[in-house]
């Protein structure tokens, strides 16, 4: 996997770096605020970059914003001290895939990563909460002010070729969504965190969701 950083603070970058690396980890690029974050990914074209909030010049998330515009398959994580509601739903609005916080371990960190070259887009403990309840009060706003002409958010299964969620799937998601981490999910289900893994994936597969927010969203019509 190959990595691009954004950070302000430089011996954080520096650390970051090494550890990324000893975990065989390429990191390809470090950038000290958003306008150099978006210019880096231009250059390099990485796997995912990690992005901190607060930066100068341009913060996190209008390079968030300005990446995902002109690069919209770019994997960005955001990578931050901040557990501001407002931030974590602002960076999942602004195509962000994932929201870590710089107090997590090392070891989560690239586990982390890993997940998301499964295709699973990572979240600190007790985030992924918070997002089902913005976005649950977030559609029942847009539901209440619609037209009763204009379409509802779409139900997991949309039609008769798509494939309906299992009932451990169900399990699964409902889990996740309530912030527990695979491994707690895993001991609650008697599986292993690499199974929860597995179906976290397959549920995204089949519901055709680009990011764990809009799963999230979702849940209520389980």
């Amino acid at each position: 996997m190959r990595v691009l950083l954004a950070d302000d603070h430089a011996l954080l970058l520096e650390g970051l770096k090494n550890l990324l690396e000893a975990h065989g980890l390429e990191v390809v690029g470090l950038a000290r605020n958003g306008r150099e974050a978006a210019a880096r990914a231009r250059e390099v074209h990485p796997d995912v970059i990690l992005m901190d909030v607060r930066m100068p010049e341009v913060d996190g998330l209008a390079a968030t914003r300005a990446i995902k515009a002109e690069m919209p398959d770019m994997k960005i994580i955001i990578l931050t001290t901040s557990t501001e509601e407002q931030d974590l739903f602002e960076a999942i609005k602004s195509g962000a895939g994932g929201y870590l916080l710089k107090s997590m371990e090392a070891d989560s960190l690239v586990d982390a990563l890993r997940d998301v070259e499964e295709g699973i887009p990572p979240f600190a403990p007790g985030l992924a909460t918070k997002l089902l309840q913005e976005f649950s009060r977030e559609g029942r706003a847009a539901e209440a002010a619609s037209a009763p002409a204009a379409s509802p958010t779409p139900p997991l299964v949309r039609d008769e070729d798509e494939e309906p969620l299992t009932a451990r799937q169900r399990d699964v998601l409902t889990l996740v969504a309530q912030g527990m981490p695979y491994k707690q999910v895993g001991a609650r289900l008697s599986l292993s965190p690499r199974t929860v893994k597995y179906h976290m994936a397959e549920i995204m597969r089949k519901l055709h969701l680009q990011n764990r927010a809009q799963l999230l969203a979702q849940v209520g019509r389980l």
